[in-house]
């Protein structure tokens, strides 16, 4: 098994919902090649250090961490950058919990 872990911007999330099966989402924030950027809001200059991102995790049998991969990448280009990053790593043991 693998997981893949996806940072993608905000406008792309409906998106990749719609290619994929399954998620678990969570709200993150940072920045990379767009670093540090003004902003105005209410006439006021603002320096912007971290923006707004989503991160999606999913677990996937081994033969379709390839497909899982390009669904994400597909649906969440948008050919700026802050398009993102799609990491992949093994999953060695899982251990599932269910609500009693």
């Amino acid at each position: 098994m693998k997981k893949i872990e996806a940072i993608i911007q905000l406008s792309k999330l409906d998106e990749v919902q719609d290619a994929l099966d399954g998620m678990t989402v969570c709200e993150v924030r940072g920045f990379g090649r767009q670093n540090r950027h003004k902003e105005t809001y209410r006439c006021k200059e603002y320096t912007v250090n971290f923006l707004p991102m989503i991160k999606i995790d999913l677990i996937v049998p081994d033969q379709n961490v390839d497909e899982a991969a390009k669904l994400i990448i597909q649906s969440a280009k948008t050919d700026t950058n802050g398009d993102g990053k799609v990491l992949i790593s093994d999953v060695k043991e899982a251990a599932y919990a269910l609500a009693i």
